[in-house]
């Protein structure tokens, strides 16, 4: 059962299609890059495929299952772009990586025993368990995207969709999170990474989609994409931005 099956994925905003019926798939263990420029909707249709945003056509499953009749939402791992995720969060990472795996608890009450080892496991997964009491707004943009990890993988989710995970990161915090990913995914996990570059996660992807003006030009082997700073795929510093896209916060 593949984790995600879009097809004919189409999303317009002000009478303008920024995703023009894209099929796209993530199959079990797969790890699939979704490359392109500058407002290329990338991460419209990522948000659109988890139902964070509407489409205008076109159909999804998770795991099987239609979009609309979705309920397993613990086994999607959802991590947002960092600067629209972080700002304004007056939260230690431990509160940060628990509204994760509280999220989808069908009660309201006190943690369990068990949600509070999930807590503590995925936070020392991503190597901050001594970091678990500091403001989310005082770590390294590095660390605040580990902890955006972290609270996607306390639900033990099986299908994590990353959107820009590297973006204003340094080398050194991107090497890490390239260890981690690609354990996750020799565990079995399955990602789906929206990126403008790859950097040292390249070596970790099975395929590669590349949008252009809401369009896919290209899929297929990573090796297929031309650098990334020309032909496929434009190099920018700042992160993707469409007007009048929502946006989303800790989610």
């Amino acid at each position: 059962m593949k984790p995600l099956v879009a097809r004919g994925v189409t999303v317009s905003f002000e009478g303008r299609d920024v995703v023009r019926g894209v099929d796209l798939e993530v199959g079990e263990g797969e790890f699939v890059a979704l490359l392109g420029s500058n407002g290329s909707g990338k991460s419209t249709l990522v948000r659109a495929a988890i139902g964070l945003v509407p489409m205008t056509a076109g159909t999804v499953e998770l795991f099987g299952t239609p979009l609309a009749d979705f309920r397993e939402r613990r086994r999607l791992g959802y991590v947002p772009q960092r600067s629209r995720a972080v700002a304004g969060v007056p939260a230690t990472v431990r509160e940060v990586v628990a509204s994760g795996r509280l999220a989808y608890r069908p009660y309201v009450g006190r943690n369990s025993s068990k949600d509070n080892a999930a807590v503590a496991a995925a936070i020392a997964r991503v190597g901050l368990a001594d970091r678990s009491r500091s403001a989310l707004d005082e770590l390294s943009g590095g660390m605040q995207q580990r902890a955006l990890i972290a609270r996607a993988l306390a639900t033990q989710a099986e299908l994590l969709v990353m959107d820009e995970p590297t973006a204003g990161v340094d080398h050194e915090n991107q090497q890490v999170l390239a260890e981690l990913l690609g354990a996750l995914v020799k565990e079995g996990a399955s990602i789906l990474l929206v990126a403008h570059e790859l950097g040292p996660l390249r070596q970790l992807i099975d395929r590669a989609v590349v949008l252009d003006a809401g369009s896919v030009t290209y899929e297929g082997p990573v090796d297929g994409v031309v650098h990334e700073d020309h032909s496929h795929v434009h190099h920018h510093a700042e992160h993707e931005r469409n007007p009048g896209i929502p946006g989303e916060g800790v989610i």
